[in-house]
């Protein structure tokens, strides 16, 4: 365990299947930790340890397999009496850093989320007469040793044997985010508590109370180090297309249709300067075009971006991404809220930093104070 300043403490859980509180030489041994949690490319881990050759011919933390390849870790932080698990994962990686100076060796440990579990063996499978939410929660159900508890929101399209039926020829993982790109939803594991962790799938879940307001330019309110903000007119995409209504042999247009990000942030969205063609959905059905299109939409990047890093014991919380968080003290373009799509934390003895990426869709406020 890391203790920083004002009682901001770390705790780290290792083992081959179920994560068990590490032992005293392992914490002993740690030097630095960093896990990023980000909504796009899902979530990772490093640490550093401090290497010694208790053992003869060579090191202690190699031999004794505690940080073996494929052990599942757990990492997380204490703000006064309150646990906040950063990562379930997984040790995917080592590397080993041997010096000429004594206690100069170090081992870096990285590893990935419980997700990476599903990315290890491709499959074929079919799935008749299932829509693509059910097929991710009967993939999921494999799963449910490593305490992953599925959370699927439902899809509109329902195939018929008859006409298709859903192949997989891929990994596990690779097949459901390829069922959530095609729904314009987002697949992740959050962890839940050490050890038990959701597998979300579903839109970007912008709902729920946001978290304590990053703040600047408030004198003793401020709890931030750093931030900037960027507008890309460029990001947002709008699309076009036309399906064949199967019956009468009609060529239909698909009409504009609102992305699944909701609800809004911005009081004035960027306008879609690009337009794309859907000629996937030239022959789809009309649930199949329309979720193609709403899709599309979905997963356009948006226009509004912010980069920063919070003063932790001033914020007094953990910053969660794939969550909404409030800003003010900015001005009215830039205050109110903005979703957190990355963050990467940093603890070291004494010290913790959190680093964010933010996003919403334009400027101004919709909101007139946001939660302090």
């Amino acid at each position: 365990m890391l203790t920083g300043v004002l009682g901001i403490r770390m705790f780290l859980m290792v083992g081959k299947t179920i994560p068990l509180p590490a032992p005293a030489n392992l914490t002993q041994a740690l030097q630095r930790v960093e896990v990023t949690n980000d909504a796009d490319q899902g979530d990772g881990f490093q640490i550093t340890f401090a290497l010694s050759k208790e053992v003869g011919v060579d090191y202690s933390l190699l031999l004794n397999g505690i940080v073996d390849p494929f052990n599942r870790v757990v990492i997380g932080v204490l703000l006064g009496a309150i646990p906040e698990v950063l990562i379930d994962g997984v040790i995917t990686h080592h590397q080993v850093t041997p010096s000429n100076d004594p206690g100069a060796s170090t081992l870096t440990v990285t590893g990935k989320d419980t997700s990476k579990l599903l990315d290890l063996e491709e499959k074929d499978a079919k799935f008749e007469n299932m829509p693509d939410f059910l097929i991710v929660t009967t993939i999921l159900a494999e799963y449910a040793r490593y305490g992953l508890i599925p959370m699927a929101m439902p899809t509109a399209d329902i195939p018929i044997m008859l006409e298709r039926i859903p192949r997989q020829s891929s990994t596990d993982l690779r097949y459901i985010q390829q069922l959530a790109q095609r729904n314009g939803y987002v697949f992740y594991t959050e962890p839940l508590a050490p050890g038990v962790s959701t597998a979300y799938f579903g839109p970007e879940n912008r709902l729920g109370i946001p978290q304590p307001a990053l703040t600047m330019n408030m004198g003793a309110h401020n709890n931030l180090r750093s931030l900037d903000f960027s507008y890309d007119s460029l990001a947002p995409v709008g699309t076009t297309g036309s399906f064949l209504e199967p019956i009468t042999g009609m060529t239909i247009p698909i009409p504009s249709l609102p992305s699944l990000r909701v609800p809004p942030l911005a009081l004035f969205p960027a306008p879609a300067r690009r337009t794309t063609i859907l000629r996937e959905a030239a022959n789809q059905s009309p649930t199949q075009a329309a979720t193609t299109a709403v899709a599309s939409v979905t997963r356009s990047p948006e226009a509004v971006s912010g980069q920063g890093e919070v003063d932790t014991v001033r914020y007094g919380a953990v910053l969660r991404a794939r969550k909404l968080v409030g800003v003010r003290g900015v001005g009215f373009s830039y205050d109110g809220l903005y979703y957190v799509r990355r963050v990467t934390h940093t603890i070291e003895r004494g010290d913790y930093s959190q680093k964010f990426s933010l996003s919403r869709e334009g400027t101004g406020s919709l909101l007139p104070v946001v939660r302090t």
